[in-house]
């Protein structure tokens, strides 16, 4: 075999990356650039050329799917060069999974029991949640949550109890004395969370110098994927084994650097030229996804952030259409027009609906577009996560509202009971089912006359006491306040705004922007039956909407997510939503230092999602936290070149207000939707019932349309134009 013929399939740069001395080297690797082609072909070239046994390389990736691809495209590679050749000698896994490996196999020396067990996310809570009990802690004090995110953290960083300095920090006092007991309980029951296979595998290394030299010597390639997502430890980890005998390969992009809320550290990619002197550098910029247009745009964003490493796309493919970019009314409008466009994109193509892809940076933004796709008989899938109406956060506070609306739902009762926590424990509620089931009644009843027979001790009986203390507090205060603001005072009141206020990170601000988004829901939401209230109106509309909405497992449907959840995919057609001051980039990263920068390079990743169109929108009204909000065009779309963009405008006598006008040129006309005769934004009107009023929005088209008036007398209604009889004055 020739081993020239490794490299002929590939261009200059991956080939210099590939072919490279056995020595230290950090690939630059761009968006779409062929990085795992690189990485597999970086390992047969090893072992062809330079007689690398399978048993001597490591490779570290960060998913068990791009461990598997690994082992395919190697096997596919070298059967195809010298005959059947087995992956199984090499170790090629995860971090996590080959730091199992190591403690599996050397447990005594790890101070493991034998068969130790791994903890996943929820049985970790589960124990956190029993520390807790033994502590004596109030959790609604001191979220379990907050505890768990507190105790992987530290372990991300290679930190012990021992090792943390409280000061006088009360919390950190509090978190330090959890994390003690924490890992007494995990010793006693043998059992180990993922944090602490790496953090494990990292004192293994400390304790026992004879086996670290034995895995140094062993190792004698060690290759990294996604170099820039490692955190200290991973970080420290790979330093130690890599020693001065073992050459590494580490693949990553800095520009890609996107989960610093995680424990991600972009200093460790840009620290490796100066740790693992001397290294070579090598820089894959080469796109084979996307136009030039969409690179460089891409290109003219992330060059505004410091202390890069430095690359820039370019692809050999044409220039492409330009980045269509669309100024909305509102949220509403902005929908209305995706849904338009993937219709529109799907009919005029042979492409699939899952071709077609939105990205958005917050979760809550999920829930208008949902409804517009719906609306529409428009199939669509969340991808990576959940619809908005089968969110832990909106599912519980729906079960204040469906509490409020009927004592006796059951399923209700259950999931709010304990939630957030108020020291109703297992055995309480259990012994409520019983007599629930005995009396033939509702839980609510049985919790009733539980409390007026006294079957409970005085503790158990105080926090059931106050639970239906609430919920009585909840009907009188909502029993004559509009829905919107019924459901603002049931989230705050029940506590379950503070309870995920109080949870660290990405995901507890999610959880509270989604909440928030529901309030929003309820401000829009128009009521139809005479014959209900709004809120069991709203309740049965939520149910329904969550129940048969999204696209089945294989079905064909437009791909729906945030732009966190984008990072490794690519679709002819994109959509990046919500391009807001304050919304993107998030108003808490414009505060923090560093911050900005990551939503830079969030925004970058989602640019270079596209492969042939980018539409690019966002919303001169946006309802957010529960009033109107007038943000300013994202800095990140200012950003763009001009000649990379064309103004979308519709054709409607709808006058968006002169401060918002956006500043590009060449304007093309695209969907034109009905015109709303008469009428306009801040146009005063008069209904037969609820009298004069100003418009506010629009949205839809056709029979569709709607159109929102807030009323001098009634509030703020959206009304289907057709039928709304409405006179401009």
């Amino acid at each position: 075999m020739q081993t020239h013929s490794l490299i002929d399939s590939l261009n200059r740069a991956q080939r210099d990356a590939v072919a490279a001395d056995p020595i230290n080297q950090l690939v630059l690797a761009g968006a779409g650039s062929g990085k795992t082609r690189v990485l597999v072909h970086r390992i047969a070239w090893l072992i062809q050329t330079h007689g690398y046994s399978p048993h001597q390389i490591l490779a570290v990736t960060f998913t068990n799917k791009a461990a598997r691809e690994m082992r395919e495209r190697l096997s596919s590679i070298m059967e195809d060069n010298v005959g059947p050749f087995s992956t199984r000698s090499m170790w090629v896994g995860t971090f996590h999974g080959i730091a199992h490996r190591l403690l599996k196999t050397h447990w005594k020396e790890a101070g493991l029991s034998q068969n130790f067990q791994i903890l996943d996310s929820d049985d970790q809570l589960r124990l956190v949640k029993r520390v807790y009990q033994e502590l004596n802690l109030d959790d609604s004090r001191w979220p379990p949550k907050q505890a768990q995110w507190f105790i992987s953290g530290q372990k991300d960083e290679g930190l012990r109890p021992a090792h943390i300095d409280e000061g006088r920090d009360p919390f950190l006092a509090m978190m330090k004395n959890v994390y003690f007991a924490y890992e007494e309980a995990c010793s006693r029951g043998g059992l180990v969370d993922f944090a602490e296979l790496l953090l494990r595998s990292h004192e293994l290394w400390l304790k026992s110098p004879e086996l670290l030299k034995h895995y140094q010597s062993r190792f004698r390639a060690i290759l990294v994927d996604e170099f820039q997502d490692t955190n200290a430890v991973q970080y420290a980890w790979l330093r130690m084994l890599a020693g001065k005998t073992s050459n590494i390969t580490a693949v990553g992009d800095d520009d890609q650097s996107i989960y610093g809320w995680r424990g991600a550290k972009i200093e460790n990619i840009q620290q490796f030229e100066t740790d693992f002197a001397p290294v070579a550098i090598t820089r894959l910029e080469q796109n084979y996804r996307s136009t030039a247009n969409i690179l460089n745009a891409a290109n003219a964003v992330i060059q505004n952030n410091a202390e890069r490493l430095g690359k820039s796309l370019w692809t050999s493919d044409g220039d492409g259409e330009q980045i269509d970019l669309y100024a909305a009314f509102n949220e509403q409008d902005e929908a209305r027009y995706v849904v338009e466009r993937v219709k529109d994109f799907i009919e005029k193509s042979d492409h699939k609906k899952s071709d077609c892809a939105i990205l958005y940076r917050s979760n809550a933004q999920s829930r208008v577009l949902e409804e517009a796709f719906i609306r529409d008989n428009v199939p669509y899938r969340i991808y990576g996560g959940q619809r908005f109406y089968d969110r832990l956060e909106i599912k519980n506070a729906l079960a204040y509202l469906r509490i409020l609306a009927n004592r006796h739902d059951d399923a209700a009762w259950e999931r709010i009971i304990n939630t957030p926590t108020r020291g109703i424990g297992a055995k309480t509620i259990e012994t409520i089912r019983l007599l629930a089931r005995e009396q033939g009644c509702s839980l609510f009843n049985a919790m009733q006359g539980a409390i007026q027979n006294n079957v409970f001790t005085a503790r158990a009986a105080n926090a059931l006491k106050s639970f239906v203390t609430l919920v009585e507090a909840l009907v009188e205060s909502t029993a004559s306040t509009v829905l919107g603001d019924s459901v603002d005072q049931v989230i705050s009141q029940s506590g379950l705004l503070e309870f995920h206020q109080k949870e660290k990170g990405e995901k507890g601000q999610a959880r509270v922007e989604n909440l928030q988004e529901l309030i929003n829901a309820c401000r829009v939401f128009e009521p139809q039956d005479e014959n209900l209230t709004p809120l069991q109106e709203f309740v049965d509309n939520a149910a329904l909407d969550a129940g048969d909405a999204q696209a089945d497992e294989f079905e064909d449907a437009v791909q729906m997510m945030t732009l966190h959840s984008a990072k490794g995919l690519e679709f002819p057609l994109v959509f990046l939503v919500g391009m807001e001051e304050n919304l993107f980039p998030h108003k808490m990263s414009i505060e923090e230092p560093g911050r900005l920068e990551e939503e830079r390079r969030l925004c970058y990743v989602g640019i270079t999602r596209a492969m042939k169109k980018l539409v690019v929108s966002y919303a001169e009204s946006r309802r957010l936290h529960g009033s109107e909000n007038f943000n300013a065009m994202s800095r990140f779309v200012r950003e763009i070149p001009t000649k990379y963009l064309q103004e979308v405008r519709i054709k409607s006598t709808v006058k968006r207000p002169a401060a918002y006008a956006p500043s590009y040129s060449s304007p093309i006309s695209q969907h034109s939707v009905d015109d709303y005769p008469g009428l306009s934004l801040g146009a005063s009107v008069n209904h037969p019932v609820f009298g004069e009023g100003i418009v506010l929005q629009f949205e839809g088209r056709g029979a569709s349309a709607r159109v929102q008036v807030n009323f001098n007398s009634e509030g703020c209604k959206w009304l289907v134009l057709q039928y709304a009889k409405l006179e401009a004055l």
